[in-house]
């Protein structure tokens, strides 16, 4: 098999097909549910707002999760708010809870506020997969992203993910280096946390990028939906036409997720 099609194949297993769009209707979300089981294999996952994360279990088999987000996309301090969204997706019966890191307290320091909110949340879907979103082309630097991976893994997360998808800089190789090496040396997260790539990925080659950097620092095995997720709204049809032997549509416009 070459490289790409075992990328696809990879990247399909792994992906978490999103939509994340303000105007998002139950229409929609039916949509993405129909197009996370294809003629190729299912995805991992579906990431929708809170509000969706009822519907769309009822519209998927136990096999597929559902991730919704909290905090998001702001990634505030508000611990209640926080909670409260948390809390609504374990009401709606999904799988995974997707929280963003209160990056914006990082940056000027105050860890406090950091960790207080990401153990509130932690608590408040404990059995459920945490994603907790670094926001990494915010933080910029790898001392800050270095710093945040290791603030959400003594919070209890379960994954170390780069982006909301909704910030001009998103996934960036550099970042997800630092996110997995973090992952690495925690002797409490190396061999159970995962990483996920979210935000501008949207072919099997963009995907290649990534999942090579996983490989190369959790290893082979790290490949599986418990320990490796993509984000990402239109890479299934590029994955869809490098399994199926097509010539892969056009890209999705600079900006969507």
């Amino acid at each position: 098999m070459s490289d790409s099609l075992q990328h696809a194949r990879i990247a399909l297993a792994c992906l978490d097909l999103t939509s994340l769009n303000d105007a998002d209707t139950e229409t929609d979300i039916a949509r993405l549910c129909e197009r996370a089981q294809g003629p190729h294999g299912s995805v991992a996952a579906v990431c929708v707002w809170p509000r969706f994360a009822a519907f769309a279990r009822g519209q998927l088999p136990a096999h597929i999760g559902v991730a919704a987000v909290a905090n998001f996309p702001d990634g505030s301090a508000d611990i209640e708010r926080a909670v409260r969204d948390t809390r609504a997706i374990v009401d709606a019966g999904a799988n995974e809870v997707d929280a963003v890191l209160p990056y914006a307290c990082l940056q000027r320091h105050d860890e406090t506020a950091v960790t207080q909110l990401l153990q509130a949340v932690r608590r408040a879907c404990e059995g459920l997969v945490l994603k907790v979103i670094l926001e990494t082309g915010v933080l910029v630097t790898d001392a800050l992203v270095a710093r945040a991976s290791r603030l959400a893994l003594e919070a209890g997360a379960d994954f170390l993910k780069t982006s909301t998808g909704k910030t001009p800089v998103s996934a960036t190789p550099q970042a997800a280096r630092v996110m997995l090496n973090a992952i690495s040396v925690d002797p409490r997260a190396s061999a159970r946390a995962g990483f996920k790539a979210s935000g501008g990925i949207r072919t099997v080659t963009d995907a290649s990028v990534y999942i090579a950097l996983c490989e190369a620092r959790l290893g082979e095995a790290a490949l599986t939906p418990a320990r490796f997720r993509i984000g990402a709204s239109s890479l299934l049809n590029d994955i869809e036409a490098v399994l199926g032997g097509q010539v892969p549509p056009p890209a999705a416009a600079p900006g969507s997720y």
